[in-house]
């Protein structure tokens, strides 16, 4: 190959990994927590890269910090928590922000897949009604029928059968394994750059833990979003993760 040709694939790779700057870049995370017992150090100097339509795996037992890495990323933390380090999302810096500020961000840009949908879902409301909510928060001018098909669309991704009839089921009317589903949907309706599932899979069987990574897996192509999957089980994050971050309590 010339000398020409060879600078001319240089210049085309430089360019590409120009372009190609990651969605969520963290830089020596450190998250603490004042107790009685002292100060106790919940992640220490965490660095990562996510880039568009990846997955990055964060592994380890718990109490090692891998949801606390979520929660600052989503600015859930306590309010005494102390949080040191660097979290930008499209080079913009989240832990500066308020929590006014990142509610805008939080389900738009970013949105998350909690490990207890029960906990997460409200019971008194019906998911069509959540699903509303989700979509009307970052979208407040979508018509009562945009709403109603954006969540059957989103229903129907996620392999929930006869989605027009469930959308005026409640959450305790769903098995574990379809609530992760409605989860997954809400995580989705607007759309987000990146998605984080926290343990999704966790109270599931294993064939239900399957089911709801192929529906994780299906929403993020569906998206291009990237993904930060959290998990305990080293055998469910090998088939799921581009890149394994493992923690240590």
């Amino acid at each position: 190959m010339t000398d020409i040709a060879n600078n001319a694939i240089k210049e085309e790779t430089t360019m590409e990994d120009q372009n190609n700057e990651p969605l969520l870049s963290v830089r020596d995370l450190q998250i603490s927590f004042a107790s009685e017992a002292g100060t106790v150090h919940a992640v220490r100097g965490m660095n990562f890269d996510l880039y568009r339509g990846k997955t990055i795996g964060i592994v380890g037992e718990s109490g090692s910090g891998k949801s606390v890495t979520s929660l600052a990323v989503m600015g859930l933390l306590d309010k005494n928590a102390s949080v040191k380090g660097s979290v930008k999302y499209k080079g913009e810096e989240l832990l500066t922000k308020s929590d006014a500020e990142m509610s805008k961000i939080r389900g738009k840009n970013i949105a998350m897949v909690f490990q207890d949908p029960l906990s997460a879902l409200t019971p008194v409301f019906s998911i069509g009604d959540q699903l509303k909510e989700a979509l009307v928060i970052h979208n407040p001018d979508m018509t009562e029928e945009q709403i109603r098909e954006r969540s059957i669309e989103l229903l129907d991704l996620v392999g929930i059968t006869k989605p027009a009839e469930r959308l005026k089921a409640f959450p305790h009317e769903f098995s574990g394994g379809m609530r992760q589903r409605v989860m997954i949907a809400m995580a989705i309706a607007n759309n987000p750059d990146i998605i984080i599932a926290d343990e999704p899979t966790t109270a599931l069987d294993v064939t239900i833990q399957a089911q709801v990574l192929e529906v994780l897996k299906k929403a993020q192509r569906e998206t291009g979003a990237a993904m930060i999957f959290i998990t305990h089980d080293l055998g469910v994050i090998a088939g799921v993760a581009d890149e394994v971050i493992v923690m240590y309590a």
